[in-house]
């Protein structure tokens, strides 16, 4: 599984650190943008996908290798 963060589109309203329900997600506050703290307790629920207003989040089920 695999979550990335646009950081350039990432407004660092909070959204998705709320909607996930297994903590995986934390707020950069020097950087105001969210962050993948702990990829892998992510259950690939998308809730953070569907709830980011600014489509900045991208889950996907397969690993990304090669990809920060």
């Amino acid at each position: 599984m695999s979550v990335r963060i646009d950081e350039v589109v990432c407004t660092g309203c909070g959204a998705c650190i709320e909607s996930c329900p297994t903590d995986v997600l934390r707020m950069d506050r020097e950087r105001s943008t969210a962050y993948v703290a702990h990829p892998d307790d992510c259950q690939v629920c998308f809730l953070c996908e569907f709830d980011c207003p600014v489509d900045a989040i991208f889950v996907s089920s397969q690993e990304q290798r090669g990809t920060p």
